[in-house]
């Protein structure tokens, strides 16, 4: 069975994520809010092709790291750039001062082989002074490079400094597992020509998917055989949430999204597809495999190991 292994720890509060139970999602405990949390982040070059980020020497992959916060706390990243470009780290959809935007516009670029902070926060949604409500920072968010080639990082993101950034709110369910879907421009996470990453979860299972565009070509992102709603979450927060309820949804450049869904509920395990819906992107490879293994994480009758 695939590991998570792009996930970022969220610390004790995320020891719920792999259920004990297959398919029962993990509450995530009570917790106070306002935690800083510091973790150090390299950039690296993987070959003349491909930049990452990685938590760890020699580990950058593409997409990077998933960065997940809590509503109310702070994210402390420790940029390494280990490579000879000039590259930074901008999020989208959380708080941060002009030090962190992360643009050579505001110099909050990282020189090659030097480091720098990047300061990310998040907020509880709270009533103004003025009676309107401010909505908290929860959401699937992303994060990218903002200097490498141009002054807006088209050559960073076109080879793969990008990666999912998740703020969760107090009682939201942990999946048991979690992917990644990058459609940058032609390719499917930086990879192309019929080879798109497959992912796999057992029968039952509680799985999040975070979507994010980048390049200049408009796409759609639709998984077979499986709904969600199209909110925060993609779950129902009560039985008369109007959401509606969808198995497709534009993927556009620096559009991200995400939801969770049980693996095959209602329509059993198999090879599920996973792809854009532009016709002719799909005829040029923009399709993957979401693989719905039995509950007890055997091979479905008709599909065989690769």
């Amino acid at each position: 069975m695939a590991k998570l292994t792009r996930r970022a720890v969220l610390g004790t509060a995320a020891a719920g994520l792999a259920a004990s139970v297959p398919g029962v999602a993990a509450a995530a405990p009570v917790r106070a809010q306002g935690t800083t949390r510091r973790i150090t982040m390299y950039a690296e070059k993987i070959s003349d092709e491909l930049y990452g980020y990685g938590l760890a020497p020699g580990g950058a992959t593409v997409p990077g790291p998933v960065l997940e916060m809590w509503e109310g706390d702070t994210l402390e990243i420790d940029l390494v750039n280990t490579t000879d470009r000039v590259l930074s780290l901008h999020p989208h959809g959380v708080d941060y001062d002009i030090n962190s935007d992360g643009t050579l516009m505001n110099g909050s670029a990282v020189m090659p082989g030097q480091t720098r902070r990047y300061v990310w926060k998040s907020h509880v949604g709270y009533r103004r002074a003025d009676g309107s409500w401010a909505e908290g920072t929860a959401g699937y968010w992303h994060y990218h490079d903002h200097a490498m080639g141009t002054e807006h990082g088209t050559e960073g993101v076109l080879k793969g400094l990008y990666g999912a950034l998740v703020v969760r709110r107090q009682g939201d369910l942990l999946p048991k597992r979690q992917f990644t879907v990058v459609f940058n421009d032609m390719m499917i996470n930086n990879r192309s020509h019929h080879d798109a990453p497959t992912f796999e979860a057992n029968l039952g299972e509680r799985v999040e998917w975070i979507a994010i565009g980048h390049g200049s070509n408009f796409h759609t992102f639709h998984l077979h055989g499986h709904r969600w709603l199209d909110n925060r979450t993609g779950m129902r927060t009560s039985e008369y949430d109007p959401s509606p309820l969808i198995d497709i949804k534009d993927l556009n450049p620096g559009v991200s999204f995400g939801f969770q869904v049980i693996a095959g509920e209602g329509v059993g395990p198999g090879m599920w597809m996973y792809h854009c819906h532009v016709q002719n992107h799909s005829d040029m490879g923009m399709a993957g495999m979401f693989l719905v293994r039995n509950a007890d994480g055997t091979m479905p009758p008709g599909v065989h190991e690769h």
